[in-house]
């Protein structure tokens, strides 16, 4: 039987469910260069959205519709090939209010952004937010509409998701390195190996702003979660004079979808797992303990089982990732409490996890393996694995392992984006204290590097995704004053917690 495990990463799903040294093309110089904005404006026909696959007439939403623009592959070479970008809209209803636009994204990298407009407002978007703005929604390049990458990953490399298996020794690690070199070897030889360079966070940064200029706004403000704060704060430093109010909700550090974020997944987990356990605690009907201590206790005893003897196609590692995974919201942890009771008593599972689909996961590994370089020795890992086994032990020794980045072809045509404070000061960080996809930790690292252009605004809650979806009135009210009228905190604001409703 197949391995079941759930996607162990920042999927974009999870955030809905939960309901430049620079690039070496600065903005100054794309304002006389032929870049974004030297493209010529192109109409954009707004229609229906595609359906389902199995109901392909059938529009996704009513309300929302649809477009396509091109985009140049290259942008060093915009007159050269062009790709297909989806886009789309969910307009104000209230001229006479609207604002302009606000570009979204749910976070990734692999997500597709073409129906979360309608998310956004499905789940509490403010009725002032929606009438402010036309909310754009789009499938990043390479994701879903949007020219799909893929790595020609099998089923049984789709199930092992993006983490490595947890390594209880320096010869696991040795042992994971020729599959993870088999799946860069696949993306590098796909038949889309040619986007390889391209599928990138500034180049979707610039797509952004080849969409501002075909809907002819001057100014394009922007509401990124999870991932989606790093193409926020990319986007903000090439376009700081094209960039109106942006909010980056969840944030993930100066680095982007880097190694070092790779490794904070697993301090995200033990910052947030005592609140599982205090839940769990109170509930004795579960089984799984009656302090958090013993909660805590059974975690590492159903760990270590699973990992000799899995339970239904669930091993070690697939519990591992399940556990983090459905940490990301307080509304998912009955349904963690009853999958650990499931497999304490050696049966499947309530409902099978969650897996990603191959353009979400080829996809991924386009965009974080080509953002920035990651160790590419064997040994490098294993010293990471055996320091994170130790330090943060649910997960480290997972996190730290050896991915098919490690392997990833040399060719970069551009150095990373450099996060700093040069610009207007016009970003409101929005951030959960114990979120476990996006730590704290790494919020305050990009707080840091954006300097004076940003104030944040910290919850005192778990999970991942504060607005719209989050509990806390303190901090969404902060985000919906700041898109409709422009008024952030005078300094960073720490919301405390709120009662449960």
């Amino acid at each position: 039987m197949r391995k079941k495990t759930l996607p162990l990463a920042l999927a974009a799903t999870a955030v809905a469910a939960t309901a430049v040294a620079l690039t070496g093309i600065p903005e100054e110089s794309v304002a006389t260069t032929p870049d974004t904005a030297a493209a010529t404006p192109q109409t954009v026909k707004w229609g229906p959205c595609p359906g389902k696959a199995d109901s392909p007439r059938k529009p996704t939403t009513p309300r929302l519709e649809c477009s396509t623009l091109e985009v140049p592959l290259d942008y060093r070479d915009p007159d050269g090939r062009q790709i297909e970008i989806a886009i789309s809209r969910l307009a104000s209803k209230e001229p006479s209010k609207r604002r302009g636009v606000l570009l979204t994204n749910p976070g990734g990298p692999g997500g597709t952004g073409l129906t979360y407009p309608a998310v956004l407002a499905g789940s509490g978007l403010p009725q002032k937010v929606l009438d402010s703005y036309d909310v754009i929604g789009f499938d990043p390049r390479g994701v879903g509409r949007s020219a799909p990458v893929t790595c020609d990953l099998t089923p049984e490399q789709q199930a092992r998701g993006n983490f490595a298996p947890y390594a209880h020794t320096a010869a696991d690690v040795a042992r994971e390195a020729p599959n993870a070199r088999t799946v860069a070897e696949q993306c590098a030889t796909s038949r889309t190996a040619g986007m390889l360079p391209h599928t990138t966070t500034a180049n979707t940064a610039r797509d952004m702003d080849r969409i501002r200029t075909a809907l002819g706004e001057p100014k394009l403000s922007y509401l990124g979660a999870s991932y989606g704060t790093s193409l926020g704060a990319v986007y903000a430093t090439l376009f700081p004079k094209r960039s109106d109010r942006v909010v980056l909700d969840s944030n993930m550090g100066a680095g982007g979808y880097d190694a070092t974020a790779m490794r904070l997944f697993a301090r995200g987990m033990e910052d947030r797992f005592p609140d599982f356990a205090a839940f769990a605690a109170a509930r004795p009907e579960y089984g799984l303990g009656t302090t958090p201590r013993q909660v805590t206790a059974k975690f590492f005893d159903l760990a270590e089982r699973l990992d000799a003897n899995p339970v239904h196609g669930i091993d070690g590692t697939a519990f591992r990732g399940m556990t983090f995974g459905l940490l990301y919201g307080d509304a998912t942890m009955p349904s963690l409490a009853e999958n650990w009771q499931a497999l304490d008593k050696g049966r499947p599972l309530p409902s099978d996890p969650p897996e990603y689909t191959e353009n979400q996961l080829a996809a991924r590994f386009y965009v974080i393996c080509g953002d920035s370089r990651w160790p590419e020795t064997v040994r490098e890992y294993q010293r990471n694995v055996a320091v994170d086994r130790i330090k943060y032990p649910m997960l480290g020794a997972s996190t730290a392992g050896i991915g098919p980045c490690a392997f990833w072809p040399d060719e970069r045509v551009e150095k990373p984006v450099r996060i700093d404070d040069r610009g207007p000061s016009n970003v409101l960080m929005v951030q959960n204290e114990r979120d476990p996809g996006t730590p704290l930790a790494g919020a305050r690292e990009l707080r840091r590097a954006l300097g004076q252009r940003a104030t944040m605004v910290t919850a005192d809650q778990g999970g991942h995704g504060v607005y719209p979806f989050g509990a806390n009135t303190c901090a969404n009210d902060a985000v919906t004053a700041f898109l409709t009228t422009g008024q952030r905190p005078s300094q960073d604001l720490a919301c405390a917690a709120e009662p449960s409703k």
